[in-house]
């Protein structure tokens, strides 16, 4: 039986990781509605141009966007038409292989960008970074990484 209980995290560790989901589900709430009122992007839209914004020659093919971001290829698929449509983004054939395309950031997507970035980093340190003293930030890093390693850990079968 006690072997049975170390598999199940305990009332204050469930306490705990209620907290972290709860408070990250509103952060991310938060700057998600600031960034749409502000510049009128969504939290995809700004994903996706933040992606080919930082790739060589400002395009990616859409299976690489779809790692960068962390989507599934059909979510991806669909907002990528949803910002062609408005122009912030188009897809061209590759030039290095003929059978694929590549997302390729407009010069609309890159001034949405711009307009983007600096209301939403005065939120991001407005609502985490001023949020936290120096070794409260040091430690977020820490359970970050943390987190990310485990999450990218082989798993046992």
């Amino acid at each position: 039986m006690a072997a049975r209980r170390k598999d199940y995290p305990t009332a204050d560790e469930l306490r705990i990781w209620r907290e972290f989901i709860e408070t990250t589900e509103a952060l991310r709430s938060e700057l998600s509605s600031r960034l749409q009122r502000e510049s009128a992007l969504s939290s995809g839209d700004y994903a996706v141009l933040l992606a080919l914004r930082e790739a060589e020659g400002r395009r990616l093919r859409s299976s690489e966007l779809a790692v960068q971001v962390g989507w599934e290829r059909s979510r991806l698929s669909h907002q990528i038409g949803r910002m062609e449509r408005r122009g912030l983004l188009r897809r061209e054939e590759c030039v290095t292989d003929s059978r694929g395309a590549e997302v390729v950031l407009t010069p609309e997507g890159a001034e949405a960008f711009r307009n983007a970035s600096l209301p939403h980093l005065r939120a991001v340190r407005e609502l985490f970074v001023s949020a936290l003293t120096p070794d409260q930030l040091a430690a977020a890093e820490q359970i970050a990484t943390a987190l990310r390693s485990r999450l990218k850990a082989p798993r046992d079968s």
